[in-house]
């Protein structure tokens, strides 16, 4: 019964977002109050609706009701609680209600706090919204049913994979796709206001809230998912340019830049054609991630479908919403005059710069991923694209990215002084050279990754302190002052710092990891770099819906016990697959990562053993970048300054 009501909500979903498309639309053409403001109330429905349907969903999945066929295929009923609920998304046709669950929760936030929007911009925006909605709900209803019965239950289910069977990768795809879906409000904002006519500075104030949250999902979520591929698929490594991973990293580097062209925007009424171009090919580069992940042409570990008509069905749609509006955008960007003069040595500038080396690198990650499938198609040849290729063609914009952060983020609006600028940050740029140069001698002869990655970190970290103190001004109050700064430029500052403690984990961990295989035998000490590992005993064990055969290591630095690890190998009998799951000694100067492979014929269990320096300041990075995203997007006015806008307008009128 209850899962007739879910898919019955689906269906009457699909009727609210079609009223919702068609009616607000008509009514913002044709100027009818009555006709725009059917869009707000429609919006609120439909989220309930699909969150009803939704919720109906989950339950099969808790009460492992097999007679649904994607229960039957995603879950067992020895399964834990949270595995069976997190199951519910873990496939292709649970990720896609999902998808459009959050499709229509942006739409309704944006009809219950929208209310400061013009009343025709609203209703456009809304209208947008639901167009997506109705396009992904067409999508579930005609080719990826989650409610499709079986004739014949089956006992039990075939499991859901393995691999997600794991608290980071449960809530991994939530966050991915609120940055994902996020970014159709960007989507929806630059086709209405396309629609109009009209890009301004309150424009510009009003996407940028939603920009920002997509953003810090975004993060969060590539974040989770990064943390758990380096924990769990037991290669060692934080990033592995796999297709995937690929899909949800060009998105959010497009989202970067929209992010800071909006300012520019909200400024200066400056970079309106390109803000709006951006707000188009982030969304647009989201749907090209929903493709690849469910289309099949490009193979991935956490690929959640290989079904071309499904595919084309999405390129379709893909190419409707990022065509049209691409198409509307060529119609009308001659009516986004840009108002704002400004110089070259500018925060404008910089701004700019910042925009070329995010698309630039963002297309960079694109030709990569997608020259294997292109070389495949036009020349016959089957090429693979790895790690060297985006590591050498991508680092060099983030290198440059680094550099330019701290000077950009000091440079004055309209027009500044150059020198004036850098005189505060020349003991920075001298005190960061030091550290990579003291780097570079310390690691006698290796590459240059690392001196370069310290030096980075060194200059954005305290590049970012100086800016910060440098708007406090002098004199005493200084910390009174610092104190009262508002959040978005605290939120700035953290954003930034967070980024310099990224590269620092990601040039200690590139640089300086130390590898080592060996077979182990019980009792019989090795060392590993300054480390000493004794396998004391392998057991077998079960889990809930697993076998395990688990290693117990005991750790020890000059004489000093660290304790035990114990890794484990889990074979999953429904699924027939198994997993690794590494054992990881953390601190914030190093992981010891070690995980046990099969018993040697010789007698002794093959064990491969990681010391990773700085690893964990990767992810304390990303955190302090999602918390920067935080503060600003609390900034008190992010919430008045449009709504303030729109009242002193009023008189006038």
């Amino acid at each position: 019964m209850v899962t007739e009501l879910g898919h019955f909500a689906l269906i009457l979903a699909f009727g609210v977002a079609l009223v919702q498309m068609v009616v607000p639309m008509i009514g913002a053409a044709r100027g009818m109050p009555g006709w725009m403001a059917v869009a707000e109330p429609a919006a609120g429905v439909q989220f309930v609706l699909i969150a009803a349907s939704f919720l109906a969903l989950m339950w099969a999945f808790i009460t492992s009701d097999f007679s649904l066929t994607v229960v039957v295929a995603n879950s067992h009923s020895a399964k834990p609680l949270l595995y069976k609920i997190s199951g519910t998304w873990g496939n292709h046709e649970g990720s896609m209600l999902l998808w459009v669950l959050i499709v229509s929760l942006f739409g309704a936030m944006a009809a219950w706090f929208g209310t400061a929007l013009p009343t025709s911009l609203r209703a456009r925006v809304l209208g947008v919204q639901a167009a997506i909605g109705v396009a992904f709900l067409a999508f579930i209803l005609f080719t990826s049913n989650p409610f499709t019965r079986m004739a014949v239950p089956p006992f039990d289910g075939q499991d859901l994979n393995p691999l997600l069977q794991d608290p980071g990768l449960a809530f991994h795809p939530p966050f991915l796709y609120l940055g994902y879906v996020g970014l159709s409000m960007t989507f929806s904002f630059a086709v209405a206001a396309l629609i109009e006519g009209r890009v301004d500075a309150a424009w510009g104030r009003w996407v940028r809230p939603w920009t920002l949250a997509a953003w810090i999902f975004l993060t969060i979520g590539i974040a989770l998912g990064s943390w758990w591929a380096y924990y769990e698929l037991g290669w060692g490594g934080f990033w592995f340019w796999d297709p995937v991973e690929n899909a949800s990293f060009m998105p959010w580097l497009l989202a970067a830049a929209l992010l800071h062209s909006a300012i520019v925007v909200e400024k200066r009424e400056s970079l309106k054609s390109w803000t709006i171009l951006l707000a188009i090919l982030a969304f647009g580069f989201s749907l090209i991630g929903t493709f690849i992940v469910r289309s099949g042409l490009l193979t991935s570990v956490h690929a959640f479908a290989n079904d071309p008509e499904r595919g084309v069905f999405i390129l379709a749609i893909m190419g409707f919403f990022t065509g049209g509006a691409l198409l509307l955008f060529a119609l009308r960007a001659g009516t986004m005059e840009a108002k704002g003069v400004f110089g070259v040595a500018s925060r404008e500038s910089a701004l700019i710069l910042n925009n070329v080396l995010l698309a630039v690198s963002c297309f960079v990650v694109f030709i990569g991923t997608m020259w294997p499938l292109l070389a495949e198609m036009f020349f016959d040849r089957k090429l693979s694209v790895g790690p060297p290729f985006f590591n050498l063609a991508f680092t060099p914009f983030m290198v440059a990215l680094g550099l330019a952060l701290p000077i950009g983020s000091a440079l004055s609006w309209k027009r500044a002084s150059f020198m004036r600028t850098i005189r505060p940050l020349r003991w920075v740029f001298v005190t960061a050279l030091a550290i990579g140069g003291l780097v570079w001698a310390m690691q006698t002869g290796r590459s240059l990754i690392g001196p370069v990655g310290m030096f980075l970190a060194a200059w954005v970290v305290m590049g970012t302190g100086v800016d910060l103190a440098q708007r406090t001004g002098r004199g005493q109050g200084r910390w009174r002052r610092l104190m009262r700064l508002p959040r978005a430029d605290w939120g700035k500052a953290t954003a930034h710092a967070g980024l310099g403690i990224t590269m620092l984990g990601v040039a200690g961990l590139t640089a300086w990891t130390v590898e080592d295989i060996q077979v182990a035998r019980i009792d019989q000490p090795f060392d590993v770099g300054a480390y000493k590992l004794t396998l004391r005993e392998v057991t077998e064990g079960r889990g809930p819906n697993y076998l395990a055969t688990t290693g117990v290591l005991d750790v020890s630095q000059d004489g000093r016990s660290l304790g035990q690890l114990s890794p484990e190998k889990r074979f999953y009998p429904v699924a027939q697959m198994p997993t690794t799951e590494a054992a990881i000694h953390q601190n914030l100067a190093r992981d010891l990562y070690v995980v046990i492979g099969d018993e040697q014929t010789g007698g002794g269990w093959a064990v491969r053993t990681y010391i990773k320096p700085l690893t964990n300041w990767i992810w304390i990075g990303c955190g302090l970048m999602a918390l920067g995203g935080l503060l600003s997007l609390s900034d008190r006015r992010f919430r008045v300054a449009a709504g303030a806008r729109k009242a002193r307008q009023v008189p006038a009128e």
